[in-house]
């Protein structure tokens, strides 16, 4: 898990990536179309283009927008659905509010089991209703089965 959510480097997670399953090089480079020198320039950046994300999603077989989603979950403020008298219809894809994932509930209760955060602390930081939050912590007490 990415330990500084608020902090993203993409290009040190993707290198990570590829030392975790150790992916060649070569093999990057002509997945990419790209030289070498291309490709550590790439991996330097701490922002990367959106299709060279895709791809890397693709070829290291890790979705690397979620590390974005999961920032969005915790840090952007709710959508306020009554800020106008006026009904916005919108073609794009709708998402439920609130998603979380086990990766997200597991970082929470870590926050909270090793003190760095109070629950309250946590419910006013992350907008996690109390009673989700005790209701995590009653199910996850001895990890995710």
């Amino acid at each position: 898990m990415i330990h500084d959510i608020k902090n993203i480097h993409m290009g040190d997670l993707i290198t990570q990536r590829i030392k975790e399953f150790e992916t060649d090089q070569i093999r990057i480079c002509k997945f990419l179309k790209c030289t070498d020198e291309e490709l550590t320039k790439i991996l330097s950046q701490k922002s990367i283009d959106s299709d060279l994300i895709l791809r890397f999603s693709i070829l290291l077989e890790y979705d690397f927008f979620r590390v974005y989603s999961h920032y969005l979950i915790l840090y952007a403020p709710p959508a306020n659905v009554n800020t106008s008298n006026t009904t916005i219809k919108s073609t794009l894809p709708q998402f439920r509010k609130k998603l979380y994932t086990q990766e997200i509930i597991s970082f929470i209760l870590d926050l909270i089991d090793s003190g760095k955060k109070s629950k309250q602390e946590v419910m006013n930081e992350y907008k996690i209703p109390k009673t989700t939050l005790y209701k995590w912590m009653g199910k996850y007490k001895n990890g995710f089965n």
